[in-house]
């Protein structure tokens, strides 16, 4: 794969989903596109790219579910969940009243382990949220990884990581060697295809957004995009939370630290543009 080739890719996977990858990855790209090469009867990568550049969207799609990561399991990073669950929900209920509903975003859901957590997380809570119904809405960028999340079916290896044996038994069945989520737990969740880079107004407002472990793959404009994106959707006493290596200290102004918990982020209204006025200079 020669170097031109590599560009291209890159170029491709930064503007279709702002993925920024670097020349030295070459040999993750071509791991991560044989497999399709084959499936799709494609010699060369040159000639994958032919057709996604000539506007084959099946393909562009299809490249970048190939060229995305989806590493995700149950209660991941644990932290933000006892957050959710003893900051954010009591401030909420203080806040919100009795028949309000509760709306969480869970951005970048990969195959479903995060909100399915959340699902079983507030089933545990249910007695304390008073009657409060909640929304829990998941998107991601690939429709395949999607389609996984909606199947609600875990191999043995994933529900190992992070889920407790108590959990595993409430709400799955076996099923050959795999094992199935309840369907009451798919239910409740409405997953949708979102790209992170497009305008996310139509999703309307939302208490709680989860943004965990896809910022580290964007550059700093990018991440600052989204950010503001997030911002403009959050309730202005919502909250965000994002993952441990992820942070919003010199990529944006629109979110501040909770008073009770750093890595909790809060928003701030954005900015005004100071007013000129006559005779006066602006500082």
């Amino acid at each position: 794969m020669n170097a031109n080739v590599i560009q291209r890719v890159i170029q491709f996977i930064s503007k279709a989903a702002g993925i920024v990858l670097t020349p030295d990855k070459a040999y993750f790209i071509d791991a991560r596109l044989s497999p399709l090469l084959r499936e799709e009867n494609l010699g060369t990568i040159e000639a994958l790219l032919s057709k996604v550049e000539a506007g084959d969207r099946r393909l562009s799609a299809r490249m970048i579910d190939a060229l995305t990561t989806n590493e995700t399991f149950f209660f991941r990073d644990r932290t933000p969940f006892d957050h959710f669950r003893n900051i954010i929900i009591p401030e909420l209920i203080q806040r919100r009243p009795a028949g309000k509903t509760l709306r969480i975003w869970c951005a970048a859901c990969s195959s479903g382990q995060e909100p399915f957590s959340l699902v079983m997380l507030l089933d545990e809570m249910k007695a304390q949220l008073g009657g409060r119904q909640v929304e829990i809405h998941a998107s991601d960028i690939s429709e395949s990884i999607l389609a996984k999340a909606k199947s609600g079916i875990f191999n043995q290896f994933e529900v190992q990581r992070g889920l407790p044996t108590k959990l595993l038994l409430q709400y799955f069945k076996k099923d050959g060697d795999n094992w199935q989520i309840s369907p009451d737990v798919v239910r409740r969740v409405n997953f949708f295809r979102h790209n992170l880079l497009e305008d996310p107004s139509r999703l309307g407002t939302f208490d709680v957004v989860f943004c965990r472990n896809v910022l580290i793959y964007f550059d700093r404009p990018t991440r600052a995009k989204i950010f503001a994106g997030i911002a403009d959707r959050l309730a202005p006493d919502g909250f965000m939370l994002l993952g441990g290596a992820e942070s919003t200290f010199g990529v944006t102004d629109r979110f501040t630290s909770h008073p009770k918990e750093r890595m909790l982020h809060i928003p701030l209204p954005p900015r005004k543009a100071p007013v000129a006025v006559p005779g006066r200079a602006i500082a």
